[in-house]
């Protein structure tokens, strides 16, 4: 009996291992389960969270308000005539600027105390003195040989006076040439006239020592100095004219129209040309000069496509000068052209217009328009509209924020006329 309660006991202790053993594999299949259903579930209950939370949300309250018009300033076109300009600049040039040179070679011997850089001087002035003791010396020889070839014309003037006289007392028929030493007389007369042609000669020669200024002028550059030797064409400095200074402007197709300009244009005193206001600051100061235009290229350039006009002022340094300052060579200059003059011209402020050719409109049922209109000229105050505006019409001067035609807009203030300056249109 007691070996078969042995047995028993032996028998149901491994029947509770391995239940034990299959409660804890099903228990960590559960657990590992758990693992990987629990986020899951996490993630499920915030998404089914956040939908329930959007299903019931309230609807947001609406209003429905009409559009607000856009407040605008507003100013009057105006009717009235305006004269063009046009804005241009360019480079103050003389008119006349050479390289001074001598006709002759020697040392120089006298140098002028003007004759310097920055130096003026007037026309006839002595700038320089090449030593003239060869030259001299030469029209003492000619002077001699002139002397001589006189004397000898005179002798043998004389000779053919007596020849002609014995000829009549003792001759017969008609006297040969020869006989009355007219070759002599003939050869007498062109030695004469070659010795007077190189006494002339060397007085030219002579005078040549000394080296005068062609004209009024300033000297821009100086290349020699007393003592040295030079030759004939050597430069010795380049000075410039001061009766006209040039300033060369380039003018487009469309500055020509404003100021009735053609190609090739030459101003006359029939035809003068337009007047140019010249302005640059010199020493800090702001100046002016009053000139012309005088002529046109006769051709356009082919790399601008513009032409250029030559505007002129008489006696820079002088006369023409503002106050004492003149309109020096070298001078970058703003120059303010005066055109033709525009009848019955609408006028508008120059922020109305928008863009190239657009400007916008006050209708009188407070609506906006945008207006294509073309344009004669403009400058920083006003615009000149020859077609596409009428006078007395309401235009908008300040910014629109999305503009469309038709749209609602509230006058804030509209100015009675165009308030911009009067000064010409360029």
């Amino acid at each position: 009996m007691a070996r078969g309660y042995g047995n028993t006991n032996i028998q149901n202790t491994t029947g509770q291992t391995t239940s034990t053993r299959k409660s804890r594999s099903i228990f960590g299949a559960l657990r590992g389960m758990a693992r990987f259903a629990l986020p899951l579930l996490v993630i499920f209950a915030g998404v089914f969270g956040f939908i329930l939370m959007g299903v019931m949300k309230p609807d947001p309250d609406t209003k429905s308000e009409p559009p607000r018009a856009a407040p605008v300033l507003t100013a009057q076109a105006e009717l009235r005539s305006v004269e063009l300009a046009v804005q241009a600049q360019g480079e103050v040039r003389p008119r006349t600027e050479i390289n001074l040179a001598a006709q002759i070679g020697g040392k120089i011997a006298y140098v002028s105390p003007n004759f310097l850089e920055g130096g003026q001087f007037r026309k006839g002035d002595t700038l320089l003195r090449i030593v003239s003791v060869d030259y001299d010396l030469r029209v003492t020889q000619t002077q001699a040989n002139v002397a001589q070839a006189q004397t000898v014309l005179t002798r043998e003037l004389s000779e053919a006076d007596i020849a002609r006289r014995d000829w009549d007392d003792l001759g017969e028929g008609e006297a040969s040439p020869l006989s009355l030493r007219e070759p002599q007389v003939a050869e007498a007369r062109a030695r004469l006239a070659a010795a007077t042609a190189a006494l002339d000669e060397a007085k030219l020669q002579q005078s040549r020592t000394v080296v005068r200024a062609p004209f009024h002028g300033r000297i821009r550059e100086k290349t020699v100095s007393i003592g040295e030797y030079i030759t004939p064409g050597q430069k010795l400095g380049r000075i410039y004219a001061v009766d006209i200074a040039d300033v060369k402007l380039a003018l487009t197709d469309a500055d020509l129209a404003k100021l009735g300009l053609g190609i090739g244009f030459r101003a006359t005193n029939a035809h003068p040309g337009p007047g140019v206001e010249f302005s640059a600051t010199v020493a800090g100061v702001a100046h002016t000069w009053l000139g012309r235009i005088a002529r046109t290229d006769s051709a356009y350039d082919p790399s601008t496509r513009i032409l250029y006009a030559y505007a002129e002022l008489n006696d820079p340094y002088g006369a023409g000068a503002d106050n004492g300052t003149p309109m020096a060579s070298g001078l970058f200059v703003s120059a303010r052209i005066k055109g033709r003059t525009t009848e019955h011209s609408i006028i508008v402020p120059r922020n109305a217009l928008r863009g190239t050719d657009k400007i916008y409109i006050a209708n009188a049922d407070n609506t906006l328009s945008i207006r294509t209109v073309k344009i004669a000229s403009s400058d920083r105050y006003q615009v000149v509209v020859t077609s596409g505006l009428s006078g007395g019409e309401t235009v908008i001067i300040s910014p629109v924020r999305g503009v469309a035609e038709g749209m609602r807009i509230e006058v804030a203030t509209t100015l009675a006329k165009n308030t911009t300056p009067t000064a010409t249109t360029e």
